[in-house]
Parts: C-alpha cells; sequence; structure tokens
C-alpha cells in the first residue's frame, strides 16, 4: 500500500509540474477551444464546418507569419507599431507591379521581399545605431506607410492578378487521387507530420535523459504524444474533408520550422533572449546588441513583406485601407501566446497559437455578422486581460 502511495503521489507530484511549468501554453489552447465552442454554439455550428476552418487558417497565416518576426522584436524589449501599414504599402507595391506595369509575378515577389527588407534596415538603422526608441520609430512609418500607400494606389483599388500569384493566398496543395470525399495528399501530409513529431520527441526525451535532466514518466509523456497527434490528426481530416492544405499553410508552416531553429537552436536567438532580459548584461557578456537589433528589425521587414506578398494574393487586389489595424492582431496574438511586452519571455509556437485565437475571433464574430465597432472592443479588451495575465505571472 506505501508504496502504491507514493507511486500515485509522484505521478501528482509530476503532473502539477508539467501544468506549472506549461501553464501559458495549456491557458492559450483551452482558451482557443474555448472560442471556438462558443462560436460553434452561437453560429449553430457553421464556425466547425470543414470550410470555413480551411478558410480561417487562411486568414490566419499572414498576422501569424508577422508574429514570428514580432516575437524577435519584443523578446527583444521592443516593440513595432508599423506592420499593418507598411503591408500596406508592400502590398501596394506588389499590385502596382503586376497590374500597372506588368512585372513578372516572380520578380514582383522578389523586389518586394527588397524592399520589405529596406524598411527594415530603415527602423534598425533608428533603433540600433541612433538609440530612437522602437516605439517612436515605428510609429512615425505607421503614419509615414499610410502616405505611402495613398500614393501608390491613388485612393483606388489594384486588382487582378495571374493565376500563380493569387494560388500563393487562396490555392491548396494538389491531390495524388481525387475520390470525391477526401483529399489524399493531405492526410498523407498529416501522417508524415505526426510520425515525425512523434519521432522528434522521443528523440528530445533520449537527449535530455542521456544529459541527466528530468523527463515526463513514460505514462505521462505518451499520452501528450498521443493527445497532440490526435489534435493533428484532426486537422488533417477537416483541412482533407474541404481542399485540402492550403499553399499558404505550407509557407507558414516552413517560416515557423526556420524561426524555431532560429530561436531555440542558434547563438543568435540566445542573444535575443538575453538582450531581452538585460541588454546592458548582454552587451558586458560579448553580445554585439547593435548588430543583434539590426537583424532583428530586417527579419521583421521581410516577413512583412512576406506576409503582404499572401495577404495580397488571397484578396486578389489591394486597396487603400488594406493592413489597417493589423499591428493590434499581430502584438496580441505575441501576447496572448506568451510572449511578454517586457521582453526576455517567448516562442514562436506560442505565438502562431495566437495569431490563430485572434483569426478565430475575426472569423466568428464575422459569421454572427457583429457590428466592426463591438469586434474592436473585444479584441481590445482580450489583449488589456492578456498583458494584465503577463504582469501578474511575472509578480509571482
Amino acid at each position: 500500500m506505501s508504496n502504491q502511495s507514493n507511486s500515485k503521489e509522484s505521478i501528482s507530484t509530476s503532473l502539477k509540474s508539467v501544468i506549472r511549468s506549461n501553464m501559458r501554453q495549456y491557458t492559450m489552447i483551452a482558451a482557443l477551444l474555448l472560442i471556438w465552442v462558443i462560436f460553434s454554439l452561437l453560429t449553430k455550428g457553421v464556425f466547425l464546418t470543414s470550410r470555413n476552418l480551411s478558410n480561417l487558417f487562411m486568414q490566419m497565416v499572414t498576422i501569424a507569419i508577422m508574429t514570428a518576426g514580432m516575437v524577435l522584436v519584443m523578446v527583444a524589449g521592443n516593440i513595432d507599431l508599423s506592420p499593418g501599414s507598411v503591408l500596406g504599402t508592400l502590398g501596394a507595391l506588389a499590385a502596382w507591379l503586376m497590374a500597372m506595369k506588368h512585372v513578372n509575378p516572380v520578380l514582383t515577389i522578389i523586389i518586394t521581399l527588397l524592399a520589405g527588407l529596406i524598411v527594415g534596415l530603415w527602423h534598425g538603422y533608428w533603433i540600433a545605431f541612433r538609440k530612437v526608441p522602437a516605439f517612436i520609430v515605428t510609429l512615425a512609418s505607421q503614419m509615414a506607410f499610410k502616405g505611402f500607400t495613398l500614393a501608390i494606389t491613388k485612393g483606388s483599388t489594384i486588382g487582378e492578378f495571374s493565376e500563380g500569384f493569387k494560388n500563393i493566398g487562396q490555392g491548396y496543395i494538389p491531390s495524388f487521387s481525387e475520390d470525391g470525399t477526401m483529399h489524399i495528399t493531405t492526410l498523407i501530409c498529416v501522417v508524415i507530420a505526426t510520425i515525425a513529431f512523434i519521432f522528434a520527441t522521443m528523440r528530445t526525451r533520449r537527449k535530455r535523459i542521456s544529459n541527466g535532466f528530468t523527463v515526463l514518466r513514460p505514462s505521462l509523456e505518451f499520452s501528450k504524444i498521443a493527445i497532440i497527434s490526435i489534435a493533428i490528426l484532426g486537422v488533417g481530416l477537416v483541412l482533407g474533408s474541404y481542399r485540402g492544405i492550403p499553399w499558404a499553410i505550407v509557407l507558414l508552416f516552413v517560416v515557423a520550422f526556420i524561426y524555431v531553429i532560429i530561436t531555440t537552436r542558434t547563438p543568435f536567438g540566445r542573444h535575443v533572449y538575453a538582450i531581452g532580459g538585460n541588454q546592458e548584461a548582454a552587451r558586458l557578456s560579448g553580445v554585439d546588441v547593435r548588430k543583434t537589433l539590426m537583424i532583428i528589425c530586417i527579419s521583421m521587414g521581410v516577413l512583412t513583406a512576406l506576409g503582404s506578398i499572401v495577404f495580397t494574393a488571397r484578396l486578389n487586389a489591394a486597396t487603400t485601407a488594406a493592413g489597417s489595424g493589423m499591428e493590434l492582431d499581430v502584438i496580441a496574438g505575441c501576447i496572448i501566446g506568451g510572449t511578454s511586452p517586457w521582453g526576455g519571455v517567448g516562442t514562436i509556437f506560442g505565438a502562431i497559437i495566437g495569431a490563430l485565437v485572434m483569426a478565430s475571433l475575426d472569423n466568428g464574430m464575422s459569421l454572427m455578422n457583429l457590428p466592426i465597432m463591438y469586434q474592436y472592443i473585444v479584441k481590445g479588451l482580450i489583449l488589456l486581460v492578456a498583458v494584465w495575465i503577463d504582469y501578474a505571472n511575472r509578480k509571482k
């Protein structure tokens, strides 16, 4: 009896430790599921249909791509208020090149990405080398790029692009077989992704054991793997029952994979977190703070350009209002996903889930035909609560 009691206590202690160490992620995922259940009830099941969820994932890509860059900005203790305006300008630039000047879409994409890089260099120069607060630099850009967007569009909509360009934001990966009910390619990709997840998790577990680190009990580890694997397969079945995996999601996956590697496996990633924790201590430890901040700004500029390409392709047009207010969604997505506005804390995975939360709110409230004024109020309050929760956790 004593051994059984000790075993139960050990399991309980291990489980509590896991919950405490992953509280942000569990809270965020639980909130997302709750939002989905509420909107499903309020829309009489329309929200959770395969078609709407596919559209939801496509809508969140633009925000999610930019949150990957914003995580680095915020972890380093800064903020960028310009993504929405910069996205509008770069999207207008891409549309103008293709629709007005008939530039090849591939060349247009390259030019747009280079323009985003230049924007990042501009921000980095003032932030890293001239010591102007990022808040002021990007606020100035927010206002200036709204003017650039009006100058490029001349107050009108620019649209109709080639099928190849539209597929970036609207297209789906092809299927090997059309059986009328399920997208075969999507099922294959999801099965591969599930196997890869299981393999990576077990590999990480073995590595931690060999290095002497603590790991979850086998029963808890396997339960965790089973739950996440079922979630992956569930999403795959939903997408496969409609039109499959959108190309935009594939692009987001590539961006997320690269940035997870950057933030967790490279010296640059460690430098970013060190700067956010204590910039002066990082400098005294040999971190090139100016160079790191410059790279962070360039990263944000390029990812904003990439987001503008996906956004413009999905709408098949560039408008004067494109990107308006999107900086709120990007910043809120990061904070909801666990990135601290005070710096030093944040993950790419969390930010992408946060972006999905924001996209779910937009999608659900739109399905309910909720007036736009209430949508802004709801998102503003959610941002406030997310910051308050982060502050409360830091005090503890």
